[in-house]
């Protein structure tokens, strides 16, 4: 009941404000599943709703983020981003209704100042990009700059994500630069034990006579060896309305020669615009990696009566199936702008063998 009213109280802040100023927007993104497979109407039923609301004065902006899904409320968010002199600032706060706590707050400054880029990020809690920081306080502090064709940049960092101080942790040192005909980025680091490793790497070496390929290469030293990684970069590129997936066998080299591999060829597509609105896609897969090793899409946008209009419809073909064609599966999708601030979406996947649709969903999207 608790979660209940707090969640109401965030709606009514959000209407009371839009009479307040007309800097108010926001959204309100919905879709319900509906899985008749299930055994169970709570089973079949799925929901996900976020509610959004932005509130904007002078160069500041206000967010709160509501997640709703058919377990309850399961995510809130505040955040606030402006300009203060020739400060950007940037602050996020995330709160775990299951817990009644916060995860994790988050706030950013950066600068620049005679060409020079200077940013602070401090973490207190649970990464929410990486999870890779937990319960703890983190600073970091970077600064890079140009000088001519020398890029230089650098990162310190305080605290180690798990205790609440702010002891040395690492400070990283970049540097870009030309160097014959090539263009070389260099790192430095140290940790708390002092020199950690120094490298110097390099991208898009090209290989004589083969324009598909290329190599990246990254020599970095330690205090106790060294190492050599080749990294091989494929591209064929697209062959007029057909794409080819193709897969070549290399890995990166550590230390020893690189070698190139089979060429394989696991799918053909096509892709081409028929008229002026109307898209058709088709793909054959060779691997079998799916249940479905070949199907077709015809698609379109339009304008209709009340605004854009989409609409796609797909079938795919069962994998090594005994009838002819062997239709396993149609999907379609259909998105209609009913007005400026709504939006209307649906889509439907029938299983052709089982004789039933298997999902339905039904969505909206609403703005102000």
């Amino acid at each position: 009941m608790k979660r209940a009213l707090v969640l109401s109280l965030i709606c009514v802040l959000g209407l009371g404000f839009s009479s307040l100023a007309a800097s108010l927007t926001g959204s309100w993104d919905t879709d319900v599943t509906i899985d008749p497979t299930q055994t169970s109407f709570a089973a079949a039923i799925g929901l996900t709703s976020n509610i959004t609301v932005n509130y904007k004065v002078g160069d500041w902006t206000f967010t709160s983020l509501t997640k709703l899904t058919d377990a309850g409320w399961i995510g809130q968010q505040f955040g606030t981003v402006g300009v203060l002199g020739a400060f950007s600032l940037g602050s996020t706060l995330i709160f775990d209704p299951g817990n009644v706590a916060f995860s994790s707050w988050q706030t950013t400054a950066s600068v620049s100042i005679a060409g020079v880029s200077f940013g602070a990020n401090f973490l207190l809690g649970d990464d929410p990009a990486t999870v890779a920081v937990e319960d703890g306080t983190m600073l970091t502090l970077s600064a890079s700059g140009v000088a001519g064709d020398v890029s230089v940049g650098g990162v310190v960092t305080l605290g180690d994500g798990i205790d609440c101080d702010f002891d040395f942790s690492s400070v990283v040192i970049n540097v870009g630069f030309p160097f014959c005909c090539a263009d070389i980025s260099a790192e430095i680091a140290f940790d708390c034990s002092g020199f950690d490793y120094v490298t110097f790497g390099t991208t898009g070496i090209a290989v004589p006579s083969i324009p598909w390929l290329s190599l990246d290469a990254l020599l970095k030293f330690t205090v106790d060896d060294k190492s050599l990684t080749l990294t091989p970069q494929v591209d064929f590129g697209d062959i007029a309305c057909f794409s080819l997936d193709i897969d070549v066998a290399a890995a990166p080299a550590v230390d020893g020669p690189l070698t190139i591999g089979d060429i394989t060829i696991n799918g053909i597509g096509l892709t081409c615009t028929i008229g002026d609105t109307v898209t058709f896609t088709g793909y054959t897969d060779y691997t079998g990696t799916s249940d479905y090793y070949e199907w077709y899409k015809i698609s379109t946008a339009n304008t209709a009566c009340c605004g854009p209009f989409s609409f796609d419809l797909g079938f795919y073909f069962n994998q090594g199936g005994s009838a002819l064609f062997d239709l396993g599966m149609i999907d379609a999708n259909m998105t209609l702008q009913v007005a400026t601030q709504f939006a209307f979406n649906m889509g439907l996947k029938v299983d052709v063998e089982g004789g039933a649709f298997t999902l339905w969903t039904v969505g909206f999207l609403v703005t102000w």
